[in-house]
């Protein structure tokens, strides 16, 4: 039986989608969900629901009980990246205690000596899960994805269409986007295939890019001109602020344009497309299906 966590979220729904897909019975297939009612669509598919919390020790080993693999989808907790970690860890113990056999980790890519980078405690969260599920006797598979395809529109910001400008402070940095539908299609072919234990797979584009090839790409996508202004981080602030943006949401977009002009996603790879058996959606595929 496999066991799909974070099964509510985009990831993890699109993980499930795949498993009936690829002819997967429903009944082999288990969510865990904190909130049963928000889970209805999943019950109606035929997916046997288990309520459990990352952060309820107790809860997660009744879950896991006579589950053969988990899909661990990472925690998307805002409160801090260290919780993530202690989240993870969690989740990880209380699978070998319910004895799953066979952990399938979502991770991120991350270059060596990521200490420098502007995510790296985001990073290092991934780490410490990366260590603590090796160290657990339970057979493992780390998938370290890319940046999801889907982050350009959030970066672009919503009126880039409008506006015909994209501002951000990612200066001439390239990073190598990914689909996260073809990231949990991965997830799922390697869930249902052999010789992925103990593992550990980059799964990026077998092409990286910067702000100014996505701001050609969207000119050519729509039919107008878009621009890419980088300014420096001061000088971005000063803006966002300006027009109101919440200093949450611009603290996120300096640290992953500093993350991005630093380089650290910059990492191309084919093992994706060898688990696909095609080419990963290029960024332009992608902006034509968004923005076309």
């Amino acid at each position: 039986m496999i066991l799909v966590t974070g099964a509510t979220g985009q990831f993890g729904s699109k993980a499930i989608d795949h498993l009936l897909k690829n002819g997967s019975n429903s009944l082999k297939i288990s969510a865990l969900v904190r909130d049963l009612d928000k889970a209805k669509s999943l019950a109606d598919k035929g997916i046997e629901l288990r309520v459990g919390d990352y952060n309820d020790y107790d809860s997660l080993i009744n879950a896991f009980r006579g589950i053969d693999k988990l899909l661990l989808v990472s925690s998307n907790d805002r409160q801090g990246f260290e919780n993530r970690a202690n989240q993870h860890i969690n989740v990880i113990n209380a699978a070998k205690e319910a004895q799953v056999k066979h952990i399938i980790y979502t991770s991120f890519v991350r270059k060596p000596h990521f200490e420098d980078s502007a995510i790296a405690a985001f990073q290092d969260s991934h780490v410490q899960t990366e260590e603590s599920l090796k160290k657990s006797g339970i057979t493992y598979t780390i998938l370290q994805n890319g940046i999801y395809l889907e982050m350009i529109p959030v970066f672009a910001g919503d009126k880039v269409t409008e506006t015909g400008n994209i501002l951000f402070p990612a200066q001439a940095g390239k990073a190598s986007f990914v689909l996260r539908e073809e990231l949990a299609e991965a997830a799922v072919q390697i869930a249902l295939t052999e010789s992925h234990e103990n593992k550990v797979y980059q799964l990026t584009n077998s092409e990286s890019v910067t702000f100014y090839e996505i701001a050609n790409a969207l000119s050519i996508s729509i039919g107008k001109d878009v621009k890419y202004n980088s300014p420096n981080v001061d000088e971005f602030e000063a803006l966002m602020t300006k027009v109101g943006v919440p200093a949450l949401y611009i603290g996120m977009f300096i640290m992953w344009g500093a993350a991005l002009a630093q380089g650290t996603m910059d990492i191309k790879d084919n093992t994706l497309e060898e688990i696909l058996g095609r080419k990963p959606t290029s960024m332009m595929q992608f902006i034509n299906q968004v923005f076309g």
